[in-house]
Parts: structure tokens; C-alpha cells; sequence
């Protein structure tokens, strides 16, 4: 294998100037849920007191932040107010942003290519979050960046999938490797890593069939597809990217511990988060595993699929700043 310069793929798709009010009206759903008492705080209606401290502990819950994160966030705000170091609303916004920002930043990590050529991501994940589409928007943002694509259609599982993936492939001018519904995801597979050898195409993206991740036999398939790509390049798959749909909340938590312990899980991609009030399952995950965020979905658009960054995001949750 030769080596390729590294690129960010978070370069693909330029952001705009407008981009974080995009991102912010895209996440309003958890911003309301979240933001609540603190956007009443700093309008002045709202007086800086146990009420509404016990309302921020309550938000952070129903927004999916989690009960041990909650009560991190919590214990510091506390702390801080009997101590008399948060007078103003200001201070106890800035005050849970720096603390959201400790949790998240450490995740803020862009999936870079390099090191190797063919760059393989393996993209895994349970049925209906969207990985293919993922897959897709994904394979766009690497095209803009000037690299070449190679799809796997190793979701062999349902007929449909292969279909869908030849029509993206189609539509972004992509060829895709694919054999007949049924056939074996493995094989599938190992020929479109030695095509992508062949041809010298800088990334292979593999699409796998969504599945239950309780579904041992079809976790083992996984395994078995990961262990076929590292025989023919011991590095490879070099990403393990895991789709997860934002609006499964604290679920998302154990499919991520499921995937993990199968196929080693190494980035993370959420998935509709424009669609759900449960946006701050990002935050427990972050807390809870530090793997990185390559990736946010806050939209059916192709370019609503951005690279994570952890300073947007959690400015989008917050009041804005004064």
C-alpha cells in the first residue's frame, strides 16, 4: 500500500457563513427542551434559586444528557451558587457551556484520511438510522475533497439495500461492487477491496446490513467482513464508523457498547438530530465513551451531514450569547 496524504474530511463539504443558524435551527427541538428555564433566566424572568436549578437537572434529563452527566453538570452549578461565584445570567450559562464544552470537545475529532490507500471505512449500525444514506453524503464529501470512492454493497441482507446503494452510487457517480442478493457480505467485501487495489482508489466506503445488534448471527457477520478486509490489508477496516439515530436516546448507548465489543467501533456518526428532542444523547455518549464525533446528521439534505464540532454545537443548545 502507498501512502496518502492525509486530508480532513471535514473539508469536503465547505461550511458557510450561515452554517451554525443552520445548525441551530436545526437542533431547536433539543435547544427548547434544553434551554427552557435558562433562556427565561436570561430574559429576567427567572431569579437565580434552587427552582431553578431543580428546572436545568430536569431539561438536561428530558434532553437524554443522562443521569450521571446531569448530575456532574448539576453538582457544579450548585456548588458555584452557594459559593457566590455566578451572579448573572450570564455567568451560569457561560458556566454549563464550559462545562458541555469539557464533556464534548475531547470527541471533536474529524476522520482523517491517510496512511493508506485504499482508506477503508467499514459504516455498521441498526436498522433505520440512516447509514446508507450516511454512507452516501459521506462518499460526496470526499469526492468535494478530490479523493476517488469505492462502494462495497455488503448489505447482501435485503435485496433493496443493494438497489438503494447502486442508485446513490449512480447519482454521485460512484461505482459500486455488489453481487446478488444473499450472497456473502464477507466476499462482497474482499472484491471490492482488491478492485479498490487495482484501480488505486483512494477510499472504500463498506456498507453492512443494518441489524438488531442483540442479533448474535448477524454480528458475526460483521466480525467475519472485518477479518476478510484486515487478510488483504492488515490495517484495514482503518474506520469502524458507527451510525446511530440521535432519536433512540439512551438506546444508543447500548448498541455502541454492542458494536464495540464486535468489531471495535473507532468513530461516530448521529444521525437526525434535527428530528428529536433528545439531541443531548451526544453529550452522555461523549462523557461516557470519548470516542470520536466525526460526524452530525441535522437533515435529509446532502449537505445536512456535517463534520462535528464541539463549540457549534453546543452553542446551538444554549440561550444565545449577549
Amino acid at each position: 500500500m502507498t501512502n496518502a496524504p492525509e486530508t480532513d474530511a471535514r473539508a469536503a463539504a465547505p461550511e458557510s457563513a450561515g452554517l451554525f443558524g443552520r445548525l441551530r435551527a436545526r437542533l431547536a427541538r433539543t435547544q427548547r427542551a434544553l434551554g427552557g428555564a435558562l433562556g427565561e433566566l436570561v430574559l429576567g424572568k427567572r431569579p437565580l434559586d434552587a427552582s431553578l436549578i431543580e428546572d436545568l437537572e430536569a431539561a438536561l434529563l428530558s434532553a437524554d444528557v443522562g443521569v450521571e452527566t446531569t448530575r456532574l453538570l448539576i453538582d457544579d452549578l450548585t456548588t458555584r451558587l452557594s459559593r457566590r461565584e455566578l451572579t448573572d445570567a450570564r455567568a451560569v450559562v457561560e458556566t454549563l457551556r464550559q462545562d458541555l464544552l469539557g464533556i464534548v470537545q475531547p470527541c471533536s475529532r474529524p476522520l482523517a484520511i491517510a496512511g493508506a490507500r485504499p482508506f477503508v471505512v467499514m459504516a455498521v449500525g441498526v436498522n433505520g438510522v440512516g447509514k446508507t444514506t450516511t454512507v452516501a453524503k459521506l462518499a460526496q464529501r470526499l469526492k468535494r475533497a478530490g479523493h476517488s470512492v469505492l462502494f462495497a454493497a455488503a448489505d447482501t441482507f435485503r435485496a433493496a439495500a443493494v438497489e438503494q446503494l447502486r442508485a446513490w452510487g449512480a447519482r454521485l457517480d460512484i461505482p459500486v461492487i455488489a453481487q446478488q442478493s444473499g450472497a456473502d457480505a464477507a466476499a462482497v467485501a474482499h472484491d471490492a477491496l482488491n478492485a479498490a487495489i487495482a484501480r488505486g482508489t483512494d477510499v472504500l466506503i463498506v456498507d453492512t446490513a443494518g441489524r438488531q445488534h442483540t442479533h448474535a448471527g448477524l454480528m458475526d457477520e460483521l466480525k467475519k467482513i472485518k477479518r476478510v478486509l484486515g487478510k488483504l490489508d492488515a490495517g484495514a477496516p482503518h474506520e469502524v464508523l458507527l451510525v446511530l439515530d440521535a432519536g433512540t436516546g439512551q438506546n444508543a448507548l447500548s448498541q455502541l457498547e454492542h458494536f464495540g465489543a464486535a468489531v471495535g467501533v473507532t468513530g461516530l456518526a448521529l444521525t437526525k438530530l434535527d428530528g428529536t428532542a433528545k439531541g443531548g444523547i451526544l453529550i452522555a455518549i461523549a462523557r461516557k465513551t470519548g470516542l470520536p464525533i466525526r460526524f452530525i446528521g441535522v437533515g435529509e439534505d446532502m449537505d445536512d451531514l456535517q463534520g462535528f464540532d464541539a463549540e457549534e454545537y453546543v452553542d446551538a443548545l444554549l440561550p444565545e450569547r449577549q
